[in-house]
């Protein structure tokens, strides 16, 4: 019988109330972003009644030669975006396509070297906590106290401690530019393979407004759901020699059967991003960012380096106002209509339950039309509302400027619901 149900009121009410957050709120969290009308429509487009384990030309179920096309077509549009020559598009997540790189170069208790979590590394990157640092004997190098950038000394040195098999660069939360060419360097000097986890960075480097590290790394990771601005996924490009390796350890090692239609709307994101205007976005973003984190230091706030040179803006709250914790500024920010997270700074005092910073990212709200000036807004905003974080009526002319704000900025004026759907 043909599919029906009734409406299903009381969730179609939270994605009522989660669309109308998105369109009222700043959203600053640097690992977000706004995907495009033709993202969300693939998302939930019928692919995602298909099964298709395995891979185009090469699945374990009838009837996927549509699917075929729709993956085979993102893997092209993937692989010309960054110039790689083999893409799998396949992983749920960027942990996922993390962990699959590390199923296909190493063996459990092989060595990997990766960046410290506190210091602005990824878990997935040899932390204990992590199944990275379980089945395999993660070590991390970190920044310097001085400048809190990545000490590439550091890295060497205990490259040359250790002899890792595999060498992760990549970070969550650090606002430099990553030398990839000096990872290369290092990885060569003591016979490891190079990975770099570009899950912050992919739409900057499409875009041009990143480097490149496709022509130095043996694998590069990203998600397709940050800066570049697609879907909730993840993807890996290597080098021909990894990719048999690479899409074993995807499917059958760590994954069964890949959602299709995440996969048509990474294809979508590989296409938009390809396209001219994007460039111009890459860039906007980034000088948001700096534009960002002046107006921010304007207001006391300390950078955590100095500065940025990408997405994000990570932010020292302790010369701010010494007694206000990460956690409370996030909660008191939430109230005042802007969306952030606390993250702990190199060296934090506190613990990553608590943290000294906050995390800020541009991406989201450039992908909404605003633009340098409208940074220097927000940095107000954001400084008046924690200097007024007990005062409830000024969190609420600060949420009602916000408001304001964003209704000039919406990003999605006409759907309704949340659910791809246009409202009249």
């Amino acid at each position: 019988m043909p599919v029906s149900a009734p409406r299903d009121d009381e969730l179609w009410s939270i994605l009522e109330r989660e669309t109308n957050r998105q369109n009222t709120t700043l959203q600053l969290i640097a690992s977000e972003n706004f995907t495009s009308p033709a993202v969300l429509a693939a998302t939930g487009s019928v692919l995602t009644n298909k099964y298709a384990e395995g891979y185009p030309g090469r699945r374990f179920y009838g009837g996927n030669q549509i699917v075929d096309e729709a993956e085979e077509l993102a893997r092209r549009r993937v692989r010309e975006l960054f110039g790689a020559d083999h893409a799998n598009v396949q992983p749920h997540s960027g942990s996922n396509a993390n962990l699959a790189v590390c199923l296909a170069l190493l063996e459990a208790g092989d060595t990997l070297l990766g960046m410290r979590l506190d210091q602005g590394g990824h878990l997935s990157h040899g932390q204990a906590v992590n199944i990275s640092g379980r089945y395999y004997r993660g070590v991390t190098y970190g920044v310097t106290r001085s400048d809190e950038r990545i000490d590439y000394d550091e890295v060497r040195d205990l490259a040359r401690q250790h002899r890792p098999r595999l060498i992760i660069a990549g970070a969550t939360a650090y606002p430099r530019l990553i030398d990839a060419a000096a990872f290369r360097q290092i990885a060569d000097e003591v016979g490891a393979m190079f990975l770099f986890d570009a899950a912050h960075y992919a739409g900057l480097i499409a875009g041009g407004a990143y480097p490149n590290p496709v022509p130095l790394a043996d694998v590069v990771t990203f998600t397709t759901h940050k800066t570049l601005r697609g879907p909730r996924g993840g993807c890996i490009l290597c080098r021909e020699e990894h990719a048999k390796a690479i899409d074993k350890a995807v499917f059958p090692t760590l994954q069964g059967g890949p959602l299709e239609h995440v996969i048509a709307a990474k294809a979508v994101a590989f296409f938009e991003a390809a396209q001219p205007e994007f460039a111009s976005y890459a860039a906007q973003v980034v000088a948001n960012a700096e534009a960002l984190a002046r107006a921010l230091a304007a207001e006391g706030f300390r950078l955590v380096s100095g500065g940025t040179e990408n997405h994000l803006v990570l932010v020292d709250l302790q010369p701010f106002d010494a007694e206000l914790t990460g956690k409370a500024a996030q909660e008191v920010l939430d109230r005042a209509g802007i969306t952030c997270n606390k993250n702990t700074i190199p060296y934090d005092p506190r613990s990553p339950f608590v943290t000294s910073g906050l995390r800020l990212g541009t991406p989201a709200m450039t992908t909404a039309g605003m633009g340098t000036d409208e940074m220097a807004t927000v940095a107000s905003l954001l400084a008046r509302a924690l200097r007024g974080r007990d005062d409830d009526g000024e969190l609420a002319s600060v949420r009602e400027e916000v408001t304001t704000l964003c209704s000039k900025f919406t990003p999605y004026p006409e759907l309704a619901g949340g659910l791809g759907t246009r409202s009249g």
